[in-house]
């Protein structure tokens, strides 16, 4: 059984916060939900470290690349 942690103010607040601006944020960004083997994941995230990028900006330059390379 999963058990709740004690709502304090704060807790509170944040639910409240989320609940008004979902949608917004929802609307304003998206997200991939996928899954990729460890081995893969760790390498991936070596690389990036390794020149200081981010997933982010990984996948804008990738899609730039592919877009311009077709």
């Amino acid at each position: 059984m999963v058990t709740r942690k004690e709502d304090t103010p704060q807790r509170v607040a944040n639910r409240k916060y989320e609940e008004k601006n979902k949608q917004k944020r929802q609307a304003a960004s998206g997200n991939f939900q996928t899954m990729i083997p460890r081995d893969l994941f760790d390498e991936i995230n070596a690389f990036l470290k390794e020149r200081n990028m981010s997933k982010v900006d990984f996948i804008k330059k990738a899609y730039e690349f592919m877009k311009n390379n077709q």
